[in-house]
């Protein structure tokens, strides 16, 4: 497994913004004795923090009252992985792109598997002894795409118990077999998991617990349709479930009735991850591009 470059205590110098102004200017007038390139690389390699966010754009805007922090010695710690890639990392939690493939969590049936959340504990670890890290939500191994961790319970449990109103915004894409009769569309049910581990879709109330899925078609072709899928409940293979459920199976998906996948892999991905930060309460976004291999599928077409 990749991991991280080693420790390397650094220096850091702080100042505070007095008037709005873009980052480069700000860093050229503040460290005259860096070149432009100096400070460039240092950006590339996520050595500025503004208000302790590492900052890589060299034009993003400053306003008052920003403290920017700058690090003249090496980032402690990137995690390097094929299979996982941290899109966001502060003091509290830990946003990450999983690729397909990768377990999230280990399960009871493979304890010993490497997986999303042993790859970030052994990085949090390398980091500081005492880090700790607790899972928040997860996707399936065959689903790539955004997933949240916490660094402590009390987090965990801020964001768990307040999760229908955390949570604004989690966004599928979805490659199905066949073109959906409705081009948009709510799917409502009620889901069961069986002795098996199979979900189970029922329309009857006493059976399971409820989900929401809202689908609407972007792209399509005789064979497949692409589709944009928003979670209005979050339960285990709810999307696998409503796809098989209407007709339309996502692809690759044996599991719930699509024959083998065209492009290797099942066709869903986790792409956009919105929340509202359960300490700092900034309103938070995360969005990922449409996977390639999805796309070449649809090569003749345009997005809507």
């Amino acid at each position: 497994m990749k991991s991280s470059s080693p420790n390397i205590k650094s220096k850091q110098t702080a100042l505070v913004v007095k008037e709005p102004i873009e980052l480069m200017p700000f860093l050229g007038i503040h460290f005259n004795g860096k070149s432009r390139t100096a400070l460039k690389l240092m950006l590339a390699r996520k050595q500025v923090c503004v208000n302790s966010k590492p900052v890589t754009q060299y034009n993003y805007q400053l306003n008052a009252g920003d403290r920017v922090t700058l690090n003249t010695g090496k980032v402690a710690y990137e995690l390097k992985h094929p299979k996982l890639k941290i899109v966001h990392e502060d003091d509290y939690l830990i946003v990450v792109e999983k690729a397909e493939g990768l377990l999230a969590v280990a399960t009871d049936e493979r304890k010993n598997e490497i997986t999303a959340f042993s790859i970030l504990n052994n990085y949090l670890k390398k980091k500081d002894p005492r880090n700790r890290l607790f899972v928040v939500h997860r996707i399936d191994r065959e689903t790539s795409g955004l997933i949240m961790f916490a660094k402590s319970r009390e987090v965990q449990l801020a964001l768990q118990d307040n999760w229908h109103n955390a949570v604004t915004e989690r966004v599928y894409v979805a490659v199905v077999e066949g073109v959906p009769e409705r081009s948009e569309d709510t799917i409502v049910s009620y889901l069961r998991e069986s002795k098996a581990y199979k979900i189970h879709s029922s329309h009857s109330g006493d059976d399971g617990k409820e989900a929401i899925t809202h689908y609407r078609i972007t792209r399509r072709t005789n064979d497949y349709a692409l589709l944009r899928v928003e979670l209005e409940t979050g339960r285990k293979n709810q999307i696998r479930v409503h796809m098989q459920e209407i007709g339309h199976p996502i692809i690759g998906d044996k599991k719930y009735g699509a024959p083998p996948s065209p492009i290797g892999r099942m066709g869903l991905h986790a792409r956009s991850l919105a929340f509202i930060h359960p300490v700092t309460h900034e309103n938070m976004r995360f969005e990922t591009p449409i996977p390639r291999k999805f796309s070449a599928l649809f090569v003749v077409e345009k997005e809507k």
